[in-house]
């Protein structure tokens, strides 16, 4: 084997699932339950907070993060992920970042699919990197992540969320949220 080709599978994250099939209805928006992942990165890349945004209503959690380890990253999305009702985990789309690197056991421990992007395409989870973007009001580039405890951001994600948004007729994400909850709650009503 040429050293060239080694170098190239050197660092692959094993096992992915491409996005080009992931159900299309992830793409409409109209059903809840599909979320984006990444991290944000903190001065010299030695601090990170995990971001998630649910597609359907851009309900953001934030998850402190020890690192910007793959075992982090699968504990504390595991923390964020589990308290939400299973029918709306349904599935998670995140980049090549190394630290999803246990994807699978994520999705064993959440029952969420995972996702993958192409490699260098961000906009294929363009509501994560349009949220990172926003997020860095709350944390700017360049400062040490670590100072933040998770109620400080618990508190930075409750005042972006509670943002009203026009493409919810000016509700804000929670609301949104809050609705699509209670209706994927209710049985389906039978038809006669």
């Amino acid at each position: 084997m040429s050293r060239t080709r080694s170098t190239e599978r050197r660092g692959q994250i094993p096992d992915t699932v491409g996005i080009h099939v992931r159900p299309p209805e992830v793409d409409d928006r109209v059903l809840p339950g599909h979320w984006e992942g990444n991290f944000i990165k903190g001065a010299g890349n030695h601090s990170s907070i995990g971001v998630l945004v649910e597609r359907t209503s851009r309900l953001v959690p934030l998850a402190k993060m020890e690192d910007a380890t793959a075992t982090s990253a699968l504990a504390d999305f595991t923390a964020k992920l589990n308290p939400i009702a299973a029918p709306l985990r349904q599935n998670f789309t995140y980049d090549h970042g190394k630290e999803i690197t246990r994807h699978r056991e994520l999705s064993g421990a959440t029952g969420v699919r995972v996702y993958f992007c192409d490699p260098h395409s961000s906009r294929q989870h363009g509501t994560c990197e349009n949220t990172n973007g926003l997020l860095r009001k709350y944390l700017p580039k360049g400062t040490d992540l670590s100072i933040y405890s998770q109620d400080e951001l618990e508190a930075n994600a409750d005042s972006l969320n509670g943002r009203p948004r026009a493409t919810h007729a000016f509700h804000s994400p929670p609301e949104v949220f809050a609705t699509i909850s209670e209706n994927a709650s209710q049985p389906a009503t039978p038809v006669h």
